[in-house]
């Protein structure tokens, strides 16, 4: 009896010894496989400008992700140039990188290259701004949706008499940009379909920028004192839309729509009544979803151009009644 238990007090050792050390060898062959599939590979990185809040809340998402996957990330930074992306873009396909994740400045701008790009097997990720030409991917803000939205509300706000007037004026960046091009179709489909007798009166381009915005918007309300909205096509360049109307007195009458990606001056001009309805499209979620994506295509074994992935994210309604303190972002603490 004495050597049984011994035997069997052996065995279990020698079990107990074996779990142990496949426990210690044991792999996760999935994370191996993916890990080995991205490691080593080479994003170029073209935005349009690496000074607005949407731009670096993406490549902070990007970065991040790099950081722990062990993929690189190498920012071409045109600052708002067409030419300059352009060119950032054409050399980056005789360097032949992994993947490219671009925003495109207009909806030509980057076609023919794009299409060059991937006939050279590129991968390209379009980010928030879509060309003409499709690609791998793209993720961002549904901007038809968001000139929709737009529409719908100042439709209520100034048809029917509802308003001081039926009168609306449009600020625009670029008119040849897919933010404007989508956000004024999906506008003015919102306002045909409300059965609205809102008219335009001015549609002025400001370039993106606020101290633009600003001029056009203070001359319109000195030709329309009477005016009832004001629509804006991305809140950076609202801004000025929003000081020009407190200062000529008329926050109380001027409803004004803008939209962005969430950062908290925004909310914080909300707050102020400076904006009286801001859409926000989440950069922190885009910024996820592209992690998502760049992932995904960089694992993948289908030739460029091969997939043609979008991802629209959701629209939030801010307004100050629906203002709380997770409606924004604080920008370097929001990643």
């Amino acid at each position: 009896m004495k050597l049984k238990s011994t035997l069997i007090g052996a065995c279990a050792a020698l079990a107990l010894a074996g779990t142990a050390s496949a426990q210690q060898e044991l792999s996760n062959a999935s994370r191996d496989s993916y890990m080995e599939a991205v490691a080593g590979k080479r994003i170029v990185y073209i935005p349009m400008s690496m000074t607005t809040d949407l731009v670096l809340t993406w490549h902070a998402f990007l970065q991040r992700q790099a950081d722990e996957l062990g993929y690189t990330v190498d920012v071409r930074d045109p600052n708002w140039s067409a030419e300059a992306g352009a060119r950032a873009l054409t050399q980056a396909i005789g360097e032949k990188p992994d993947l490219i994740v671009l925003q495109n400045p207009d909806v030509q701008a980057y076609a023919r290259l794009i299409q060059r790009a991937q006939k050279a097997g590129i991968k390209i990720v379009q980010l928030n701004m879509e060309s003409l030409s499709q690609s791998d991917a793209y993720v961002g803000a549904d901007w038809y949706g968001v000139g929709y939205t737009a529409g719908e509300a100042i439709a209520a706000q100034c048809g029917g008499g509802n308003g001081a007037s039926n009168k609306v004026a449009v600020v625009t960046g670029v008119p040849t940009a897919p933010v404007d091009l989508f956000q004024m179709s999906g506008f003015r489909q919102a306002l045909e379909d409300a059965g609205s007798d809102v008219e335009i009166v001015s549609e002025q381009s400001a370039g993106y920028d606020p101290s633009k915005a600003r001029a056009i918007t203070s001359s319109v309300l000195q030709q329309h004192s009477d005016l009832c909205a004001a629509f804006g096509i991305w809140d950076g360049q609202d801004a000025g839309i929003g000081a020009a109307i407190k200062e000529a007195g008329m926050a109380d009458q001027v409803f004004l729509v803008t939209s962005g990606g969430g950062a908290q001056t925004s909310c914080d001009r909300v707050e102020d009544g400076s904006f009286d309805m801001f859409i926000e499209y989440d950069a922190r979620m885009q910024g996820q979803a592209l992690n998502t994506l760049v992932a995904t295509l960089l694992q993948s074994d289908r030739e460029a151009g091969a997939e043609k992935l979008v991802y629209y994210g959701p629209n939030y309604i801010v307004t100050p009644e629906t203002l709380n303190p997770a409606s924004c972002f604080v920008v370097d603490e929001g990643q």
